[in-house]
């Protein structure tokens, strides 16, 4: 079931769900708020009543969506995204953490698998392959096509 929220709110009122259900002993299985749905917070429950009756009197709950959810609706919240993915050979990216902090850089290869582009730095005297974790990098320019 998906319950609506505030705006902004969704991991409080997951949080205060979780607590009141642990409370009260309620069958809930899991809450998930997901960052790219926002003002709703999933719910896995056996019974809606006790639900309906848990959720009443949490602050910031705008009340519960009517109907039961698909797994198939929420299967894309469930897996995570690559971090890479945005990333194509060629583009221009910021390296924001590592060593080399700060340089900019144009990615020659994306190895998706190990989540790791390497680079090659435009400052460095010599073209050296820089190999780093895709959360290291911030992309400045896309590659033109």
């Amino acid at each position: 079931m998906a319950v609506k929220t505030s705006i902004g709110h969704e991991k409080a009122v997951a949080d205060a769900i979780a607590s009141r259900a642990k409370a009260k002993n309620v069958g809930i299985f899991s809450i998930l708020a997901p960052a790219t749905l926002r003002g709703y917070v999933l719910i896995e429950a056996m019974n809606t009543d006790a639900l309906k009756d848990l959720v009443k009197g949490v602050r910031k709950t705008r009340g519960i969506v009517k109907g039961e959810t698909s797994l198939s609706e929420i299967d894309h919240f469930l897996t995570p995204k690559p971090i890479v993915s945005g990333i194509i050979e060629g583009d221009i990216v910021e390296l924001i953490a590592g060593p080399f902090k700060g340089e900019k850089a144009r990615v020659q290869h994306i190895d998706e698998n190990k989540e790791e582009i390497t680079v090659e730095l435009f400052e460095a005297m010599v073209p050296i392959p820089v190999t780093v974790k895709g959360d290291q990098v911030r992309v400045i320019e896309k590659e033109r096509q």
